[in-house]
């Protein structure tokens, strides 16, 4: 009987740490404000900045190397050539696609 009391005791409390928790996350909860927080501007602008001039050309590069690579090994597939183009068309025109697609949902 005494074991399920102790037991008892714990579970009010867990139950009653709970209700506060609760009770506190929604007194101090803020209001969230879609489309004006510009924490990651900065780092969004550098990375698109980044994908867009140099680093888009070394990734199509470095594609393109594999893909010759592949085709010295001796057997052909159309996935050699056409993957470094993808990769290309992805680095110079998907990046601005995807910022816009972004910026209009939010």
């Amino acid at each position: 009987m005494q074991s399920v009391i102790k037991y008892s005791g714990r579970a009010e409390l867990a139950i009653f740490a709970l209700v506060a928790l609760a009770f506190a996350l929604l007194l101090f909860a803020g209001p969230a404000l879609a489309g004006a927080d510009t924490t990651f501007d900065t780092a969004l602008t550098k990375f698109t900045d980044f994908l867009e001039g140099s680093g888009g050309k070394i990734i199509t590069v470095l594609s393109l190397a594999g893909g010759i690579v592949a085709l010295a090994s001796g057997r052909f597939s159309m996935g050699q050539i056409a993957i470094p183009v993808g990769v290309g068309v992805g680095a110079g025109t998907g990046i601005p696609i995807v910022t816009s697609t972004v910026t209009a949902t939010i």
